[in-house]
């Protein structure tokens, strides 16, 4: 059991906002998935993907130990989904998903993740960490600063990966979920064995991280800027983006704690950097490999290199709720900005299960 007291302490909260938290932890075992909505799913109107450039002014809320930076599109009582982006990408990911999901009538927010864009911390004296479940527990404490109860969470990359945790760990929180590339809660214990040379190779950058040449690669501008463009080039080979669609998002870089961020989330996967004790109850969850029982649907982008083969079958057994699986012939890793419309419906069907 854990108490109230000590669950605020992880996430810098106050009683009232963090009490709702609680109750998905504690009933993460036995936790049922809730129903959907009701009614057919409406096709979602197809859009040119590079159709939206920019979004409404940003907004900012403190929550936990951020001050989080947001876009907001949607009516203010809409149901909500929380658009979550990975690395190295921003919330530009989801530039035209956004708006397509608002014209539907859903209140659709979309953080930059911590050490990225406006999300800053609000104490200098406050570690770093980039380890999965302090993501996680970022966006809780963003839903509960914004008094959001439940919401559709739909990401890719980190964001995958977080919104798994979310569902696994806090279920009464994630009405459903869209899961790019599947189940990709990390396993420490595993992460330690070597896999095919192959995918070592497309792995590349994390081995680099793991050095000080690496971290200092990302802690200088330019080949901060050069590396992870070559990152976009090399996992989205069919995406023709232009120079102006990678500097937008290339700004969100420049956060000051970025390149500590990055550098201890990789590092911590390999087992090269420790995360902190606040975060082991969660972590300790997690290395048993908990299973998704609210609806999902996953999205396999066929080009991406870190695609695993078999349509979805590698991580089926993981998701024992409502579930579809889908694969996006021609798309590689950023699929929501890639493929918007597709990724939109996604989110609009699983919400309908």
């Amino acid at each position: 059991m854990i108490d109230r007291r000590s669950f605020n302490k992880v996430l810098g909260l106050g009683a009232g906002t963090a009490a709702a938290s609680l109750t998905g932890l504690q009933g993460v075992a036995d936790a049922a998935p809730l129903p959907g909505r009701p009614g057919k799913a409406p096709v979602v109107p197809t859009v040119v993907p590079g159709t939206h450039t920019t979004f409404p002014p940003l907004k900012q809320i403190e929550a936990g130990l951020l001050n989080v930076g947001y876009a907001e599109l949607g009516p203010a009582r809409g149901p909500v989904v929380l658009c979550l982006h990975g690395w190295p990408y921003d919330i530009h990911s989801f530039v035209d998903v956004a708006p397509l999901l608002a014209g539907l009538g859903y209140r659709v927010i979309v953080p930059y993740l911590r050490g990225h864009g406006s999300t800053g911390f609000l104490s200098p004296r406050t570690f770093r960490n980039g380890q999965q479940s302090a993501i996680a527990l970022d966006i809780i404490a963003l839903m509960d600063a914004l008094r959001i109860d439940r919401a559709v969470v739909a990401g890719f990359d980190w964001g995958s990966r977080t919104g798994d945790i979310l569902a696994a760990l806090w279920p009464d929180r994630v009405k459903a979920l869209v899961s790019v590339s599947g189940y990709l809660i990390t396993n420490r214990a595993t992460q330690l064995e070597p896999i095919a040379p192959a995918g070592e190779h497309t792995w590349w950058y994390q081995y680099y991280f793991a050095t000080e040449r690496g971290e200092k690669a990302m802690q200088t501008k330019n080949l901060r800027h050069d590396l992870t463009r070559l990152v976009w080039q090399l996992v989205s080979p069919s995406w023709n983006f232009d120079d102006a669609t990678f500097e937008r998002t290339a700004t969100a870089f420049e956060n000051p704690d970025y390149a500590a961020i990055v550098i201890h989330n990789y590092r911590w996967r390999l087992s090269v950097a420790e995360g902190e004790r606040r975060y082991d109850r969660y972590e300790d969850r997690l290395a048993q490999k908990p299973t998704i029982g609210v609806p999902t649907i996953t999205l396999d982008p066929a080009l991406d290199p870190f695609t695993a083969p078999g349509d979805g079958s590698a991580y089926r057994a993981m998701f024992t709720g409502a579930y579809e699986h889908r694969t996006l012939a021609g798309i590689g890793h950023n699929l929501p900005q890639e493929a918007p419309t597709a990724f939109a419906q996604a989110v609009v069907d699983v919400d309908h299960f």
